[in-house]
Order: structure tokens, then C-alpha cells, then sequence
């Protein structure tokens, strides 16, 4: 049997924010998603949260200890949102009994699938796996039907938003004080794949997850964007750049020009990083070449 534990930080807001609408809709999906699995896969539920915000929490999810800090512990600005760290998320799963650990964002919401899906990739090796969201129409705000959402394909989107880890594999995140809810999470969580993974998978086009808005780049705050991409940039990607091979990185199956174009695209990857990895793979490759050549050369 395989034990999976997934864990989400449900979010307390106004009743005039998008999330307000889809967080009901992400724990109903969820609901439904661990009710469509088989005997053979055991998921347990898990939510994280700040102590004024547990009531939200459906009772079907088993509370973890409630977050502590918070980027007003960075910022004295009480105009920001309390945003939490990902790591202190993260660290709260640290004693979870379990063979693999789900993170998905509170506005994901899960096809009936996904559970029995993930058991499939993980019993073929993978031990870390990460799934891109379709995009749904906004009109979906007004019609929360399960079944209807099923139904659309959507769109595809570039960003990861929802990550599978083995447990083993969670000592080995360090994500300092990525603030959750601005860019640069996620690009942490696929670095740490591409570092310390053994057998990554990307699912960048599946139906396994949606999210309902079809926006790619939504607006987001300069200055938690900056402090985000500082803590990335200065003290995280430092640590995981030596330990970067290409064939851990998403795309690698492609040509080397479709592998290209869609690093160079994807926000959540970098030009340069893509240049320096392919340049060592073709080094390594040509290293292989010529050994072999010398092998052969002295066998005669």
C-alpha cells in the first residue's frame, strides 16, 4: 500500500476575494478525490494554518500545529497580507507517518483521480513528482458544480503549483522565507527537484488539478516579490546549483530545440542555468565518446 499525506494551508479572507469562492471548492475536490481511491492507496489530509484561522478547516482534515511567523515577521507593514513561509508549512509534516508528502496551493482543486494517478507514477520509480494546473473560466465562480468543473479540459498553464515528495526526500528542503503566495515557491520546489530527486517527473499538461481563472501572471506585490527573489537568488539557489543535472529538470525528454524554447519561456526556469546545464550535459556526453574511443584503442 502506498500512504500519501497531503497537505494544504487553508486561508481565512474577505468574502469579495476570488478565494473565498474556490477555497469550498478545493476542499469539496478533495473530499471527493480521497473518497474515488482504492484500498490500495491510503490518503490522509492535513491542513496547516494561523490559530484564528482553524474554523475554516473542513473536519475532514486533521490539524497540524498552527503556523507561528509570518512575513510581517520580515516587514513591520501591516498593509501586507500575513503571508506564511513555505518552509514552516513544509516542516509541520516533518513527523507525519507516510510514504510521500502532497503540497498543493488552497485553490487547487483535485480531479477524482489524482490520488490513484500519483499511486501509478510512484509505483513506477518517481520519487518526487510535480503537476501543472488546467486553467478554468472565471464563469466557474458562479457555478461551483463539481461535475461541471470536471468536464473542462482548460488550459494548460506554465506554472507548478502542486508538488509530491517522498518522504525521505523532505530533509533536504531549505527554503528559508519564501513568502507562500508570490512567485518564486515554486521555482524553489522545482530546483530542489532537479537537485535532489533521483526520478523527477513533470506532468505539465494532465488533467489531474484546475484552478478556476484563466490568468497566467496575475498582479502581484513589488515589494514581496523582491524579498522573494532575493531569498531565492542570494541564499537558495546557490545551495542547489552544484547538485542541478539537465536530465532532472523539466523538458529533458524533448528535442534539444523544443527543450529550449520552453525553458526560455517558462518563468519558473532561467536562460543562463538552461545554458550552463546543457553545455555540461554535451561535455559529459562527449567525455563518454572519447573514453570509449580510448578503450577500444587500447584493446588492440
Amino acid at each position: 500500500m502506498i500512504r500519501l499525506a497531503h497537505i494544504i494551508n487553508p486561508v481565512k479572507v474577505s468574502d469579495r476575494t476570488d478565494l473565498y469562492k474556490t477555497q469550498p471548492v478545493t476542499f469539496s475536490s478533495i473530499a471527493a478525490a480521497k473518497s474515488f481511491t482504492s484500498k490500495n492507496v491510503s490518503v490522509d489530509l492535513y491542513a496547516v494554518c494561523f490559530r484564528n484561522e482553524e474554523e475554516i478547516v473542513p473536519d475532514f482534515f486533521t490539524l497540524l500545529p498552527p503556523l507561528e511567523t509570518s512575513i510581517h515577521d520580515v516587514f513591520a507593514d501591516p498593509s501586507l497580507s500575513r503571508l506564511p513561509f513555505i518552509q514552516e508549512i513544509l516542516s509541520k509534516a516533518a513527523d507525519i507517518d507516510t510514504d510521500y508528502i502532497v503540497y498543493s496551493n488552497a485553490d487547487i482543486g483535485l480531479m477524482p483521480y489524482f490520488y490513484e494517478t500519483l499511486a501509478h507514477y510512484i509505483n513506477q520509480g518517481y520519487d518526487a513528482i510535480s503537476v501543472n494546473r488546467r486553467r478554468l473560466s472565471y464563469r466557474y465562480m458562479s457555478d461551483h458544480a463539481l461535475p461541471i468543473l470536471y468536464s473542462d479540459m482548460g488550459l494548460s498553464h506554465p506554472g507548478f503549483d502542486c508538488f509530491v515528495f517522498k518522504k525521505e526526500l523532505m530533509r533536504h528542503l531549505a527554503l528559508d522565507n519564501l513568502c507562500l503566495g508570490i512567485p518564486f515557491v515554486e521555482v524553489a520546489l522545482v530546483h530542489h527537484m532537479g537537485a535532489y530527486a533521483q526520478k523527477p517527473l513533470y506532468l505539465t499538461k494532465e488533467h489531474l488539478t484546475f484552478h478556476i481563472g484563466a490568468e497566467v501572471m496575475p498582479k502581484r506585490n513589488k515589494k514581496l516579490y523582491s524579498h522573494n527573489r532575493k531569498v531565492f537568488f542570494s541564499g537558495i539557489y546557490p545551495r542547489l546549483k552544484p547538485l542541478l543535472a539537465l536530465n532532472k529538470m523539466p523538458y529533458y525528454t524533448l528535442p534539444i530545440h523544443k527543450r529550449a524554447v520552453k525553458w526560455m519561456l517558462n518563468p519558473s526556469l532561467f536562460t543562463l542555468n538552461y545554458i550552463r546545464l546543457e553545455g555540461l550535459s554535451i561535455l559529459q556526453k562527449l567525455k563518454a565518446i572519447l573514453d570509449e574511443l580510448r578503450w577500444r584503442i587500447l584493446e588492440r
